[in-house]
């Protein structure tokens, strides 16, 4: 088994990352700072793959994006450059070491995935109006989020 030795300006410089910076407009989606939870810094960044270091800033993104809506909206993926329209995100997941994929329906409720290399990575959140309005919004962020301090 191979140890590495690390200088103390290497051990300073992993301690800094991950990072998240954000400048937002006053009144306008300010989702203010939040430590990352222990899911995600229980490995270092260094021993993630590209996949498994995307899913868990995604989940971190939707999340937020979360909770800033209503209870008559919910989250979906909007595409550019095509016209796939949307899809409301079900489920999201990786392929070691570069595929992130997202599990869903469209506007119609047909089932989506959408399966992507983590070098062509292009996500926008969007609000939905939710499809049943006798049911509760779907909140996958909130979910991910708890499956992957449950791995921890």
């Amino acid at each position: 088994m191979r140890q590495d030795i690390h200088t103390t300006a290497e051990v300073a410089e992993n301690d800094a990352l991950p990072r998240q910076v954000e400048a937002h407009a006053k009144g306008c989606g300010e989702t203010g700072e939040k430590p990352l939870p222990h899911s995600m810094t229980r490995k270092p960044v260094k021993q993630k793959s590209a996949a498994e270091w995307a899913y868990e800033r995604l989940i971190l993104y939707i999340q937020n994006f979360e909770e800033q809506l209503d209870n008559e909206h919910e989250v979906a993926m909007g595409f550019a450059g095509n016209d796939t329209g949307v899809l409301r995100i079900e489920g999201l997941g990786y392929f070691d070491p570069d595929i992130v994929t997202f599990y869903g329906r469209d506007a119609e409720g047909g089932r989506m995935q959408l399966i992507q290399h983590v070098s062509q990575l292009n996500v926008t959140l969007r609000a939905m109006p939710i499809l049943r309005h006798d049911v509760k919004p779907r909140r996958i962020g909130f979910q991910l989020a708890a499956e992957l301090e449950q791995e921890a």
